[in-house]
């Protein structure tokens, strides 16, 4: 079973235009290797290139036009993450509308590593508890890292699914995984993705033998229907809302199936996104 081990960060920044106290949002998305920083702003008509937004004592430059946005930005100081993690407050889905009183409930527990804006949420299935009795059985649990960002969420807007360009999200597979993963084909083992962003950071590091490589890439691997899935034998996931790519990436995967499941999901109001349910799926073979 294979998890991803991301944190997600206090990405959503609260702060004031320097020139007029307006408000702006930021939702910190990824960090750029040049340190500058994708980001969604809102409202975005008034951002324009060299406009400062005041977070506490942090600032923020806009560096780029907004495009959908989508805008790039500067954050002052030598440990940016700091004042993120100081300033910042958790990035909940826009359609949760209650609060948290404890925000480590959107964090998995198998959260180390900062680096995303949403959670890996078929994660939040996971106890001690149920670890402790997946590894009584033998499971072997290794980790990757995606840092979950606009590829995950953002919905669909083509009319075409082909027509859909994705973005790319960072992610790595260490060497202990991959040495797992070649440990369980050769000893005729299954490997379990927990969640669609370890779908995506395997398939994206497969060697061609059913294991993966170790390393760290950035991928905008588009996982749909008509491809071939390398890797990853059954999939833990949430319950997706319709055009998404992580629909169409869990319909690639199951095949027609997918329908039956879904079906099934509805007529049981079982819940979908984030705090939902989740479903157990194993590759079509077909």
């Amino acid at each position: 079973m294979v998890v991803n081990e991301t944190r997600v960060r206090a990405a959503r920044l609260i702060g004031r235009r320097r020139s007029s106290g307006g408000k702006v949002e930021l939702l910190l998305l990824d960090r750029r290797e040049d340190g500058s920083w994708d980001a969604l702003a809102g409202p975005s008509r008034r951002l324009r290139p060299g406009v400062m937004v005041e977070i506490g004592d942090l600032t923020a430059t806009i560096l780029t036009e907004p495009n959908g946005g989508a805008v790039v930005v500067d954050l002052d100081g030598d440990d940016p993450e700091t004042a993120i993690e100081r300033l910042g407050t958790m990035p909940l889905p826009p359609y949760f509308t209650g609060e948290l009183d404890d925000p480590g409930r959107y964090q998995t527990i198998f959260a180390s590593a900062v680096g995303s804006a949403a959670a890996p949420t078929a994660g939040l299935h996971f106890t001690d508890e149920l670890v402790g009795r997946l590894k009584d059985k033998a499971i072997d649990i290794a980790s990757v890292d995606l840092h979950v960002s606009l590829d995950t969420f953002r919905p669909i807007t083509t009319e075409e699914i082909e027509d859909h360009v994705m973005h790319s999200e960072w992610c790595s597979v260490p060497d202990s995984t991959a040495a797992r993963i070649a440990a369980t084909r050769e000893r005729g083992g299954r490997v379990v993705a927990v969640g669609t962003t370890v779908a995506r950071t395997l398939e994206s590091m497969a060697d061609g033998t059913g294991g993966v490589e170790a390393g760290e890439m950035r991928t905008d691997l588009f996982l749909r229907p008509g491809g071939r899935f390398q890797v990853v034998d059954a999939l833990v996931t949430n319950f997706h809302q319709p055009r998404s790519t992580l629909l169409v990436l869990l319909a690639a995967f199951m095949g027609p199936g997918w329908r039956r499941a879904y079906e099934t999901a509805i007529d049981r109001a079982y819940r979908f996104l984030s705090f939902g349910d989740a479903m157990y799926a194993e590759r079509d073979q077909t």
